[in-house]
């Protein structure tokens, strides 16, 4: 397992800085033509980030992953060439024009995107012989035909063309998110990186459905007084079955996530760190466990094992068994995120040695120095007083959830 990448995600260049400091081996960020708008980065960014990564050892893949219009094609030419100027390590393509602009006017490498839905054998080999140095499979595949495409690759094409998948995050109800809902709700344009998730939308039936040349089968909608989430789908996790994956040929496992917060990144990182790592660690470590600690819809293993469990959940709440309290800035000091008291229990993330320990809030001081009982102002810094920790810059601070709270997230009720 040593050997297989940990791909992680990050929207700006605190969340690069923390999915390197916590163990990603390579980051893919996107900037003018990736398929996330709002987490599109600066040029001079672009070119702090490349220079970051390969100052720790790590990768740098950019997403060039829309679907390009003509009157995209000298910008994204031009684009192209600065990335390859600028140190980049690979693109990420779905479209088949953008893909032979990269290679007729740069020696990057190229990584198929999962928006080219490749679910087979045969389209790989047909990318393989276009260039392609990386297929992300859709997240559509079985871990069968993962294994398939893998060695169909390898024996009988003689191709080192590696396999990259999804194993965390948000899945798209839309074939490999190919999705039109966004466009024909909002205007806003989902393969040009400005879906605005529809699928998450609340819906009410107003009239009864059945297809006209099968009136005795029904889709089975269910509505309350609060209505249905029948796009809605649960988040992907495949914590627990990364050797496997990786016995299946992957060579790189990839996580979601570019518009979530800093504290998703670093913990999500981590985990998956913990589980490739776990052969020689020597250590115990929950990964489940420790993956509910991070806000989610709730899990499932779409696609990978072919009798999955339901993919879909009535509610957009998002759940998890701690709240994050702070970020670390050293010194005992504390960037507030959501509340905290003094007398509180608090569990560090950690990418260091002091992951997962918890120490109880002797004393909280403001701002002003001033003694307080309660950390309640967002964006304030406190500092805090425990006994036999020090506390190290970009280590976060959670605080475990009452059931009570937890079954409010999952059921939307108050108790």
């Amino acid at each position: 397992m040593m050997n297989a990448e940990l791909l992680a995600p990050a929207g700006d260049m605190n969340k690069l800085h923390l999915a390197v400091k916590y163990g990603a081996d390579a980051v893919y960020l996107g900037g003018r033509f990736g398929l996330r708008a709002a987490a599109a980065i600066e040029n001079d960014c672009l070119k702090e980030a490349v220079s970051y990564a390969h100052s720790h050892g790590k990768k740098i893949y950019i997403t060039v992953n829309i679907f390009a219009r003509n009157a995209d094609f000298d910008e994204i030419k031009t684009y192209v060439k600065w990335l390859q100027e600028i140190g980049v390590d690979a693109v990420i393509v779905s479209d088949l024009g953008v893909l032979k602009l990269v290679r007729e006017n740069t020696s990057l490498d190229v990584h198929i995107s999962t928006q080219a839905n490749v679910i087979n054998k045969f389209t790989a080999q047909e990318y393989v012989k276009l260039g392609a140095k990386r297929i992300i499979l859709a997240r559509e595949c079985s871990n069968t035909e993962i294994k398939e495409i893998a060695d169909h690759l390898k024996n009988e094409c003689g191709s080192k063309c590696e396999i990259e998948i999804f194993v965390h995050g948000a899945m798209c109800v839309s074939y490999s998110g190919r999705c039109m809902i966004s466009n024909y709700m909002t205007d806003r344009e989902a393969n040009r990186g400005e879906c605005s998730q529809p699928c998450r939308y609340k819906y009410f039936m107003t009239a009864s459905m059945k297809e006209e040349k099968r009136p005795s089968q029904y889709w089975d909608i269910e509505e309350d007084a609060n209505g249905t989430y029948i796009m809605n789908s649960k988040d992907l996790c495949l914590i627990n079955h990364l050797y496997e994956l990786k016995k299946c040929g992957v060579t790189s496992f990839k996580i979601e996530g570019r518009m979530k917060s800093d504290y998703y990144v670093a913990a999500a990182v981590n985990t998956y760190r913990h589980a490739l790592n776990k052969e020689t660690e020597g250590k115990k470590f929950d990964y489940q466990k420790e993956i509910e600690k991070i806000s989610h819809r709730p899990y499932t293993t779409g696609f990978v094992f072919e009798k999955s469990d339901n993919l879909f959940i009535e509610h957009t709440n998002q759940i998890s068994t701690h709240d994050v309290v702070g970020m670390c800035l050293g010194g005992n000091k504390v960037l507030q995120r959501n509340v905290f008291n003094e007398g509180d229990e608090l569990e560090i993330l950690s990418p260091g040695k002091n992951h997962n320990r918890s120490f109880i809030v002797k004393s909280i001081k403001d701002e002003q120095g001033q003694n307080v009982t309660r950390a309640n102002k967002a964006g304030a810094v406190y500092c805090i007083e425990l006994d036999n920790i020090v506390l190290e810059a970009d280590e976060f601070l959670r605080k475990e959830k009452i059931n009570e709270q937890i079954l409010t997230a999952v059921m939307g009720i108050e108790k």
